[in-house]
Order: C-alpha cells, then structure tokens, then sequence
C-alpha cells in the first residue's frame, strides 16, 4: 500500500512541478526507462512465481539502470553511441516481452 501511496504522490509531484531534464542526461533518459521497465517486469514476473526478493529486487532496479547508461555513455566517448542504445534497447526489449510472456502465460494459462 505504501508503495502505491508513493507512486501517486510521484506522479502528482511530477505534474505539479513539471522537473526537466538538463540536455547532458537527455540520451540516456529512454535508456534508463527501459532498463527500469526491465527489472519491474522481472520483479513482477517474481512475484507470481512466488520467489520475489525486495532486495534483489532493488539491486536489480538499479543495476539494470547503471550499467545500461554506463553502456550507452561508453558508446557514446567512443562515437558509437547510437548504435550501442539500439543494442541496450533491443536486449531489454526481449528481456521485457519474455516476461510479459511468462505474466500472461500465468494469468491465462496458455
């Protein structure tokens, strides 16, 4: 129940505030998004087998996130950073689907 509390109030805080983003960081925003929908689908999908670790939970939120734009910024000294966020993007976007799949799988039985 907290949690959500807390996401309501983010989110209204969000609009009330409007942050932005500084151009530096605006790169790897999508990236950071993606990585972030990884590991809450993953959390998600850990929950309904029964075997979810807040704690891994948290580990994995964030080092999904760092290592993701460490990956993008590292492409990015090396001139190469389009291509290296297409990579981040397409292996957590299968990551994403096979859990989403393995969701719907436990929902729909199918």
């Amino acid at each position: 129940m907290i949690a959500v509390l807390a996401l309501i109030a983010g989110v209204a805080l969000g609009l009330i505030l409007k942050p932005t983003v500084p151009v530096e960081l605006q790169p790897y925003l999508p990236i950071a998004v993606v990585a972030a929908l990884d590991a809450l689908f993953g959390g998600l999908r850990a929950k309904l087998n029964k075997v979810f670790d807040d704690r891994q939970f948290i580990i994995s939120f964030v080092s999904n996130v760092l290592v993701a734009g460490l990956i993008v910024f590292l492409g990015d000294q090396l001139g190469v950073g389009g291509q290296l966020a297409t990579g981040v993007v397409v292996v957590l976007g299968v990551r994403i689907f096979s859990n989403v799949a393995a969701i719907r799988r436990h929902f729909f039985k199918a």
